[in-house]
Order: C-alpha cells, then sequence, then structure tokens
C-alpha cells in the first residue's frame, strides 16, 4: 500500500480514524479538470466532536516522554522521505506544482519535522529572580487544543509549519486544509502522523467549508488558532478569535518589493525578479510582487526580466517539462487577467506575457506603472511583475514603504548601501542580494502591517511563543506565614 492510497482516505476525514462523510468534494487537477478522487467533507457537528476528543487526548499526550514525542516527529520527517516522490506527485498534479516547486515543498516539509523533533528537549522557561524566600519559575505548558488553517499554494509545508510543533510541544490539532488541496495539505499530514505512531485523538483532519472554519476558530476547547492565507480571511478569523479570548497567528498576503540598487548586475538582478515573480506562479505569500529598479538601470534590466518571462513555457507539470503551471482554478486565472487589463486601461504597457495560456497565464512584465493601477497596489497571486524606477534611496524607502502589506523585501546591490535601506523600511524579512522568496525551518517566519501578526512561525523560539502558554511557579520551602 502506498501512503497515499485511495482506498484508505477516498470519501473520509480523519478523526480517531478514517470516517466516512456525509459530504465529499471532488480532488481535481488544475491543468486538465480531470478527478482524481474525493476526500470526504467534515460538518461543524463533526468538528464539535472532534474537539472534544483533542482535549481529552491532549492531556495524554502533553504527559508522554520528550522522547517520545521526539521520535514521533523524527519517523514522520523519515516518512516524508521515504516517499517524497508519491506526496511530489500529489503536489503537482492536485497544486499545479511544477516538479521543482514539488521537492523544494516536500524537502522543507522534511526539515520541518526534523526540525521540530527537538523542540520536546528545548528549554521550557526560566527561573526568576525574587525578593522573596522562595523559588520562582515561568514555564512553558502546552497551549492544549491548536486549530490550524491551511492554503491551497504550499499545502503541505504551511500545514506542517503549524502542526509539527504544535504536536511536539504537547497539543492536539485541528486541521483544516483548503478542500483544493486536501490531500497534499491534509491526507498526507494525517496518514504520516498516522504510521509515525502518534496517538488516536491527538490529530483530526476536517477538511470543509466556511462553516467548518468558523466551527475550529470557536470550538471552546480550541486555544490557539493558526491561520495562513488571505489578509480578509485572516481580519475575519483575527476578529472571532478576539472576541473569544483566543490568541490568532496570522500569517497572511504581501505586496512584496525588489529593490535594485545602482550599480548591480542588470542579468544576475532579472533572474532573481523573474524567480521572485513566477516561482509557482506567483501563487506564494513571498512572491516579488514590486519591481523598484535604479533609473540607471530599469531599462536594461526590463529589457533582461522580459526575455526571461517570454522564455518561461506555460502548461501542464505533470506531463510537460514547464517553468510554470496552471493557477489554482479558472476564477484565479480571470483575477489575474483582470488586474492586468485594468492597469492597462490605466496606461500600464506589457513588456512581456500579459495573457492566459490554457489554465495557466503567461510570465508577464509591466512598465508605465503608477501607484493607483491594480497591479501595484493589490496582492495579484499570478506570475505578473510590475516595474517602476528611483533615484535616491529616499525614494526607494519611500516606495516600499508605501504598500499596506510588510512581509519581505529583497534588496540587491552594494551591500552597504543595502543595510542603510534595510533600516529605513518596514518589514517582517529583508533579503540582501537575493529576491524576496526564502524559507528555512530554523528561522523566523511573519510580516508586519497587513502581512500578519510577526513571527509566529519557524525556529525554536518563535514556535515556543505561539503554541505554549507561560505559567509561574513558586516553590517555599515550608508553608508560608500569613497575617489573617
Amino acid at each position: 500500500m502506498t501512503l497515499l492510497d485511495s482506498d484508505v482516505w477516498g470519501r473520509k476525514f480523519y478523526s480517531d480514524g478514517w470516517r466516512d462523510s456525509a459530504g465529499e468534494h471532488p480532488v481535481t487537477e488544475p491543468a486538465t479538470g480531470d478527478r482524481l478522487g474525493s476526500v470526504g467533507l467534515a460538518t461543524a457537528g463533526d468538528v464539535a466532536r472532534a474537539a472534544a476528543r483533542a482535549a481529552e487526548a491532549q492531556r495524554g499526550w502533553a504527559a508522554t516522554a520528550p522522547r517520545e514525542r521526539a521520535a514521533v516527529l523524527r519517523r514522520a520527517g523519515e516518512l516524508l522521505t521515504e516517499h517524497a516522490a508519491e506526496i511530489e506527485d500529489w503536489l503537482v498534479r492536485e497544486a499545479g506544482s511544477v516538479r521543482s516547486k514539488a521537492a523544494f515543498e516536500v524537502g522543507l516539509a522534511i526539515g520541518e519535522c526534523f526540525e521540530c523533533a527537538g523542540l520536546p528537549s528545548h528549554p521550557q522557561g526560566e527561573v526568576l529572580a525574587s525578593d522573596e524566600a522562595r523559588w520562582s519559575l515561568a514555564r512553558r505548558r502546552p497551549a492544549g487544543v491548536v486549530s490550524v488553517i491551511a492554503p491551497f499554494n504550499f499545502p503541505l509545508v504551511l500545514a506542517l509549519r503549524s502542526v509539527a510543533p504544535a504536536l511536539a510541544l504537547g497539543n492536539a490539532v485541528l486541521l483544516k486544509p483548503d478542500p483544493r488541496t486536501a490531500v497534499g495539505g491534509g491526507v498526507a499530514v494525517a496518514r504520516v502522523f498516522e504510521e509515525a505512531g502518534l496517538p488516536a485523538g491527538v490529530l483530526h483532519l476536517l477538511p470543509g467549508d466556511g462553516s467548518v472554519g468558523q466551527a475550529v476558530v470557536e470550538a471552546p476547547e480550541v486555544r490557539v488558532v493558526s491561520f495562513t492565507g488571505s489578509t480578509p480571511v485572516g481580519r475575519a478569523i483575527g476578529e472571532r478569535a478576539g472576541r473569544l479570548l483566543k490568541r490568532a497567528h496570522l500569517e497572511l498576503g504581501g505586496n512584496n518589493a525588489l529593490v535594485v540598487l545602482p550599480g548591480a548586475d542588470a542579468a544576475k538582478a532579472a533572474s532573481a525578479g523573474a524567480f521572485g515573480s513566477y516561482l509557482h506562479q506567483g501563487q506564494i505569500c513571498m512572491t516579488t510582487g514590486r519591481h523598484i529598479v535604479h533609473e540607471s538601470l530599469v531599462a536594461e534590466y526590463t529589457a533582461a526580466l522580459a526575455a526571461k518571462a517570454d522564455a518561461l513555457p506555460v502548461g501542464d507539470p505533470a506531463r510537460e517539462d514547464v517553468a510554470l503551471g496552471p493557477l489554482i482554478d479558472r476564477r484565479q486565472v480571470e483575477r489575474v487577467h483582470g488586474i492586468v487589463t485594468g492597469s492597462v486601461a490605466a496606461g500600464a504597457k506589457i513588456a512581456a506575457g500579459g495573457e492566459p495560456a490554457g489554465a495557466g497565464y503567461r510570465a508577464t512584465v509591466l512598465t508605465g506603472v503608477t501607484p493607483d493601477m491594480p497591479a501595484w497596489r493589490e496582492e495579484i497571486f499570478g506570475p505578473v511583475a510590475p516595474v517602476v524606477s528611483f533615484s535616491t534611496l529616499e525614494e526607494a524607502a519611500r516606495i516600499v514603504d508605501d504598500c499596506e502589506f510588510g512581509l519581505s523585501v529583497g534588496i540587491l546591490g552594494d551591500v552597504g548601501t543595502a543595510m542603510r535601506l534595510a533600516d529605513r523600511i518596514e518589514s517582517g524579512k529583508v533579503h540582501i542580494n537575493e529576491q524576496t522568496v526564502s524559507d528555512e525551518p530554523g528561522a523566523p517566519f511573519g510580516g508586519v502591517k497587513s502581512s500578519g501578526t510577526g513571527s509566529r512561525f519557524g525556529g525554536a523560539a518563535a514556535n515556543v511563543e505561539a503554541f505554549t502558554e507561560t505559567q509561574w511557579v513558586t516553590v517555599r520551602p515550608d508553608i508560608a506565614g500569613y497575617p489573617f
């Protein structure tokens, strides 16, 4: 049996084993529209039962020896390694990933599991100074039940980025993947931990619609919500969680800037810019959405970027050797094209691309862009690269920050100048002499402004902060005396 054999999960969801569902969601291939299978859809009632069971199972899981929790995480990483080719195939067909992107994603997921295997034995608190005759300690305790809501674009790693540390630190998890990628972002996770020996009831896979999303936020047993997705949906989840006095960790959208400084190598810069804008068809929160190029290089850079865009084939990554696969669905193709045509109608010029290509969209370069155009103001989530010029470092900093988002910035060129620019801008991440798309399991990840609630993912410190609560403990050698 393969790890993702549909005889196990077809028309089912995972909650204390694989359960038959009252409803189902077709798993389709965006490149062709072909049906690949179907997953079971959970209901709000299923969520209520899962949350109660998770709260019960979490107590035993939290009491499990750290070495045993670490062993489950290590085994999960080993299983992902053993079944990498199978999982990559699903990411190619279900998510529209080109093969290299799918391999990169599985590699990140493997890294997440091995990185999080160290969390059970990570220091869980500190000794505090006290004026009293006692020991004073601050210790970290599991939050309890964590809900994870994951998106379609990097479905496996963006689910595991929260599921793995939450489990490692002794929590139970309710996982709601995007139904469009419920196999790569849900079934794969559930099967890996099922085979890795995670006790029953600790992890629940609950694909579903908005009512299920609302239920995994509002379930009384849930104490932390980890959401990755669009800013509008993140705002709504944050508001709902806030009213219920729950913590919500929100990793949201981005309209990320790549700044090309004077004196930079234009050819290398264009290569970086093309990768930043066109990887996974631009469907990444870190995608380079704004190219800000010094006036001395803008003509050369734009020509080089357009040449690269024109050379990138678009098609079906499961059957062709292509650089860009399909967008996630037809609605997204129409949205991207609407942003491009709307910007052109407002005066922008197409230097490359600018049209759909089957289920995908051609790599596009826009010039003559102004700040009021949708291609500049909006997060496009498609392979579109708008280019503008700047003359001074102060102007570059102003253009970077004149944006509601603050996730990732790349700066190409002289390192000293790049450092001075980095000190002037608001961004959760800054990459000097790299483009905007970068992630590592051990590095903090998150954005500011409309990009989210800061770095609550990646690295031991961020994960412990995200998925545990602080408890103050004092200890005296004898019962204290009181005046009453």
